[in-house]
């Protein structure tokens, strides 16, 4: 059968997987608001409505026929939506599914006071997004094993790519150099999240991997080197204890690991964007730091 995609919750890194569709497979994807079901077709995505309260018969007529599911919603208060209403159809009712891909966090290992981490290493999640993402993680992996299909949960870095990225906090002011001695983050291009989940889905591979780059890096220097590609003064450094920081913010500075991408490598997957000097070389180079995509001035790195 051709393969066909369905993506709970098609927003930037679902539209960054459509964008990486060579084969023109189909692929279905959902969104909370009908307003966004035109960029949603002009992405290439199929639109449908789902707003975690029943699946609707538009959507269970494309399930039957999916053979390749994306789950990128965050659970809430109730826990995992797309589990809730989708759980007993997925088993039961899909019986051309082959793969299931689940995009989660890096945010499930916690804090490690710096130190490396792959996806044997203990998860002792902080904050209560990270803890309802582990439990997620867990209850699609056991639904994998119930249904005998191979689940990929992608543990996913800082998010960044056209239209979210340092440039874009530069150019509109909002860019902020903190420091805090000896923190660092990991990051992810959106292309390469879009490339892990075809390399996976379209081998079938099952299991955990870190979808995250190779350098662990402190926030202010990426922020000091896109301003360095631009050609203007990097914003002041702010000590971290009397920056003004949203409560999410601040909680991100509260985790500091390194995380290792070695699991991912080993299943075959070459990144595009090793590290953030080479996305921020392209991406200055194209132009295609511009993008359709919001700008990530909330929080200094957007988890999943």
């Amino acid at each position: 059968m051709t393969d066909r995609f369905f993506v709970f919750g098609a927003g930037y890194s679902g539209k960054a997987f459509v964008a990486a569709n060579a084969s023109g497979a189909r692929i279905a994807g959902t969104t909370r608001s009908p307003e966004k079901f035109d960029a949603l077709r002009n992405a290439g995505i199929a639109p449908l409505l789902f707003d975690g309260s029943g699946l609707g018969g538009e959507i269970s007529h494309e399930l039957r026929q999916t053979t390749h599911l994306i789950i990128s919603i965050a659970p809430g208060d109730t826990g995992d939506p797309v589990l809730n209403v989708a759980g007993d159809v997925i088993i039961q009712e899909m019986p051309n599914l082959r793969w299931i891909g689940y995009l989660s966090t890096v945010g499930v290992y916690g804090d490690h006071s710096g130190a490396w981490v792959d996806e044997t290493s203990e998860c002792r999640p902080v904050s209560r997004r990270s803890t309802d993402r582990l439990q997620a993680e867990r209850q699609w992996l056991a639904l994998g094993e119930e249904a005998g299909l191979p689940v990929a949960v992608l543990r996913l870095s800082g998010i960044y790519g056209p239209g979210r990225n340092a440039f874009v906090n530069l150019s509109n002011g909002t860019a902020k150099r903190l420091i805090k001695p000896d923190q660092v983050f990991n990051r992810i291009h959106c292309a390469d999240i879009a490339g892990a989940l075809w390399h996976l889905a379209g081998r079938d591979i099952g299991g955990v991997f870190n979808v995250t780059d190779n350098e662990p890096a402190p926030p202010q220097d990426v922020v000091t080197y896109a301003a360095t590609l631009m050609n203007v003064a990097p914003p002041p450094e702010i000590p971290f204890e009397t920056a003004e920081l949203s409560p999410m913010a601040r909680s991100f500075y509260g985790e500091n690991k390194r995380v290792s991408n070695a699991a991912i490598k080993a299943a075959g997957y070459d990144f595009q964007f090793p590290d953030y000097r080479s996305a921020f070389d392209y991406m200055w180079a194209t132009g295609a730091w511009k993008g359709a995509g919001e700008s990530d001035a909330r929080s200094p790195m957007r988890k999943g």
